[in-house]
């Protein structure tokens, strides 16, 4: 079913109260931020920035997101949810920067640096208040950090895109959540009980969840014959009640041929 009136639109996330949505148009990469019934409309990015994968902070103030730009590589940046210039985060962090997430307490943001690199990916924090950045133990060679909303853990994916990852502060360990073959854009479950992710590109594309106590896996929804697209060709997200979010390709394609006469 048409979702926000069936905008073209993916990386569609929403505040903590509910209240508030962000997106990226779809193809153009624009970040908007509306109410959740879509009135208030508000563009917060433009060119140069291509913004990705949205985070709301937890105050509702501020939203830091990612950016391709040719020449500069990947990016982070936070922009004030009434407007004005988004301002890039950890300048001095290595490498290519990407896929920013606020802690629940909004004291810190995580992100992933090395994106493309598998030699030199890792999970990185940044601690808003003092500027302190830290990495996770044993986060080589990771990406796609996703903080739980109560806290407890971060999910994220090794480059070989065969598992998800559980880091769980309290214990500073990691363990494997779920093994699985070609996994993306894990999302936490509002009670943070699951992990819902796309098995996107493979032979039974689903959205799948995985729950985090006893890491059973299960099906939400099979994508055969779903035309699905996005920025990196699919997308998933969650709404408020945990239903997930696709974006389709509604578009048709013709193979055609042109007889062309020089003048």
């Amino acid at each position: 079913m048409p979702y926000l009136g069936g905008i073209s639109a993916q990386d569609l996330v929403y505040s903590k109260d509910g209240q508030w949505v962000a997106y990226v148009t779809f193809p153009d990469q624009v970040l908007w931020r509306s109410k959740a019934d879509g009135s208030a409309k508000l563009q917060l990015s433009s060119a140069p920035l291509y913004a990705l994968g949205p985070s709301w902070s937890p105050d509702g103030k501020e939203i830091a997101f990612s950016s391709f730009q040719p020449g500069k590589g990947s990016t982070i940046y936070s922009v004030s949810t009434d407007g004005g210039t988004p301002v890039e985060l950890a300048p001095n962090a290595p490498g290519n920067r990407s896929d920013p997430v606020w802690s629940p307490d909004g004291d810190s943001i995580a992100f992933a640096v090395g994106w493309g690199r598998p030699n030199q990916a890792a999970i990185l924090i940044l601690n808003r208040k003092t500027g302190q950045i830290s990495k996770i133990p044993g986060s080589e060679g990771m990406y796609s950090p996703r903080w739980s909303p109560d806290g407890r853990y971060l999910v994220a994916m090794p480059n070989s895109q065969e598992s998800l990852m559980l880091f769980d502060f309290s214990t500073q360990k990691w363990s494997v959540l779920a093994s699985v073959s070609r996994a993306g854009y894990p999302c936490w479950s509002r009670d943070s009980q699951y992990v819902y992710f796309l098995r996107g590109r493979s032979e039974k594309p689903g959205v799948m969840r995985v729950k985090v106590t006893d890491r059973q896996i299960d099906q939400v929804a099979s994508l055969m014959g779903f035309q699905q697209t996005g920025y990196f060709g699919f997308w998933l997200g969650l709404a408020p009640d945990d239903s997930p979010l696709l974006l389709k390709d509604t578009g048709t394609q013709e193979i055609v041929a042109l007889d062309w006469h020089a003048p």
